[in-house]
């Protein structure tokens, strides 16, 4: 494990927790207040441009996928209790279209040793049980960028080690956090869903059927990942300190700007369109 551990270190949280740093010093020494906090939203926005081809890879191919379920749906009743008919003719129909089925798990698999890595450089950096400069100092390229043994926490006013559950004596304010956390992780999960299926009155009874189908696999998907989703993610940023939340509001921030502009709102696109009128 020690192996694996050292190797970890060598590819993912030494280069993450360095940059993190340089950008740390180099803000500190321009003066500028809520050095650490800016110094996480800069490395946050680094990361996110550095997983933006495979980010967009993943929301491309899920699109695709979204759009085929129709068409699997139909297959699925042509071949009922064929399954080898069914696989070849699923198969079939992901080379007409030019998918990859597997496509949209790398990305996602290529980008979590390095969410891992800038989440293990934060929670280092940031005071508190799980802070250890020393352990950052030992991982440091250069002496002339090791951290004293204190660093300013403060960030526009809020303590980026203190956690939200900590409400009772820091503050109710605190309890926004985790909201908008969860809100903007609800707004990119709903984003990924496919645009609401509409009904109208000249629909044949196939196409009711049809209709009534999709909208019976996106319920299920619907109740799995854009409800219970942000409520997890909301947990964690109740109980992680702030500075992990500023971190992932301004990768969800980023990655709902991506998200629009490859396929638009998506599953939310009822949504706004009432918030408009």
């Amino acid at each position: 494990m020690s192996g694996i551990g050292d190797i970890f270190n060598l590819i993912f949280f030494g280069p993450v927790i360095n940059i993190l740093v340089l950008i740390f010093q180099g803000l500190s020494a321009l003066h500028i207040p809520g050095a650490l906090g800016f110094s996480i939203l800069v490395l946050t926005v680094l990361i996110r441009i550095l997983v933006w081809p495979f980010m967009a890879s993943q929301i491309k191919a899920t699109k695709k996928m979204a759009d085929l379920k129709p068409h699997l749906d139909a297959l699925k009743t042509r071949h009922k209790g064929d399954k080898q008919a069914f696989a070849s003719a699923q198969m079939t129909l992901y080379k007409e279209h030019g998918v990859n089925p597997a496509a949209g798990c790398l990305p996602a698999l290529i980008q979590i040793p390095v969410f891992i890595a800038l989440y293990q450089a934060i929670i280092n950096i940031l005071p508190g049980p799980g802070g250890n400069l020393n352990h950052i100092n030992s991982l440091l390229y250069f002496p002339q960028l090791k951290l004293p043994s204190t660093i300013d926490p403060n960030f526009l006013g809020l303590n980026l080690g203190a956690k939200p559950s900590e409400f009772a004596s820091l503050g109710v304010g605190l309890l926004l956090i985790p909201i908008l956390t969860a809100a903007l992780t609800f707004m990119q999960s709903k984003m990924t869903l496919p645009k609401p299926v509409k009904h109208y009155p000249s629909d044949s009874p196939k196409e009711v059927k049809e209709k009534e189908g999709i909208e019976e696999s996106m319920g299920a998907i619907q109740s799995q990942m854009v409800y219970l989703m942000p409520i997890m993610i909301g947990y964690f940023a109740f109980t992680f300190p702030i500075g992990l939340a500023i971190y992932w509001n301004t990768y969800t921030v980023l990655g709902i700007i991506q998200q629009h502009r490859i396929s638009g709102w998506g599953g939310l696109s009822d949504m706004v369109a009432r918030f408009r009128k």
